[in-house]
């Protein structure tokens, strides 16, 4: 299989490195320090202690990549706009497109009466995603991967090797079932799903609260669950956003507090929105919180604590350059 990472970061390059090392024709749309430790280095990844390296084509032209069986789309959400008409070349009728990526995809409205009349602008500003890259070239896809890159091309695992995939308007397929296969043949732990969109909101919803007050208090996961007031804040949006998936077809089968105690079971982190606020790189505010609201008023559903969430959050990040202004 032929196949393209878009955005060579932590999950794409661990992606990448997966499908190179089993044998996989893998390339990236990189520039800068990243496509030159990819074609200086190739794939690099360590995991459980072992570093292993594979092959890698890269370039900062996807015209020179050349029409792909699978594009893998990595980048952070608020860069897609700039991406997707790139990517052009990259596309034939019958290539796939898996976006592995946090928050609501652009293609998340297709199929639900409230939503489809337009494009959501949170993620996809004047239909320029979903006019690049057609609905029916994407495989939905969930990601419960953690990765980092301690410098340019070089991911460091860390846990987890989920990938939940499925079409996005549901049922099952035979061209999912041989993506899964594939991905499964490299080493991922993939689940198929016939609703794959419910996945990724309530991926969504873990990650809706704890990511961005962690960016705005610089706190870990424990720390912020042992205030007993931000607990409580944390349960009241993820509560609006339960709200808001259950109008929509994607019910979370989950309470805030379930989630809270599991969290504290588990070693404390930092999530990847505080660890981006240390790299000094810009915030997915809009794909992970802003969606959410703009979802939310679509479809008349007051959500006062995600307001205010996005605001105090927005803020933060815009006074320090990490979020446009």
């Amino acid at each position: 299989m032929k196949v393209c990472i878009v955005g060579a970061g932590a999950i794409g390059g661990f992606i990448g490195a997966r499908l190179a090392m089993a044998g996989h024709d893998v390339g990236a749309l990189a520039r800068g320090a990243t496509l030159a430790a990819l074609r200086t280095h190739g794939w690099r990844l360590r995991q459980h202690g072992h570093l292993r390296s594979a092959p890698a084509r890269a370039s900062e032209r996807s015209a020179e990549l050349g029409p792909q069986d699978l594009v893998v789309i990595a980048v952070k959400g608020q860069s897609l706009p700039d991406v997707a008409p790139r990517i052009e070349p990259l596309l034939e009728p019958h290539t796939l497109v898996l976006p592995a990526m946090n928050g609501v995809p652009w293609w998340f409205g297709r199929g639900v009466p409230a939503l489809e009349a337009a494009p959501l602008t949170s993620v996809d500003p004047g239909g320029v995603v979903s006019k690049a890259i057609a609905f029916e070239q994407v495989i939905g896809c969930a990601v419960y991967i953690s990765a980092s890159t301690s410098e340019p091309g070089l991911v460091e695992h860390n846990t987890g090797e989920k990938l939940v995939i499925g079409e996005p308007a549901g049922g099952a397929s035979a061209r999912a079932q041989r993506l899964g296969r594939a991905l499964d043949q490299a080493g991922l732990e993939v689940v198929h799903s016939t609703d794959v969109r419910r996945h990724i909101w309530h991926k969504l919803w873990l990650n809706l609260t704890l990511n961005p007050v962690s960016a705005i208090t610089g706190a870990s996961t424990h720390r912020l669950l042992a205030d007993p007031l931000v607990r409580v804040f944390c349960s009241a949006a993820m509560r609006e956003a339960s709200a808001v998936g259950t109008r929509i077809g994607c019910a979370i089968d989950q309470q805030p507090e379930d989630h809270h105690a599991m969290m504290l079971k588990l070693s404390s982190m930092k999530p990847s929105m505080l660890q981006d606020v240390e790299a000094g790189r810009t915030l997915e505010l809009d794909g992970i919180v802003g969606a959410v609201r703009e979802i939310a008023q679509r479809i008349g559903i007051a959500t006062p604590n995600i307001d205010a969430l996005l605001g105090v959050a927005r803020l933060f990040a815009s006074t320090r350059g990490l979020y446009p202004a």
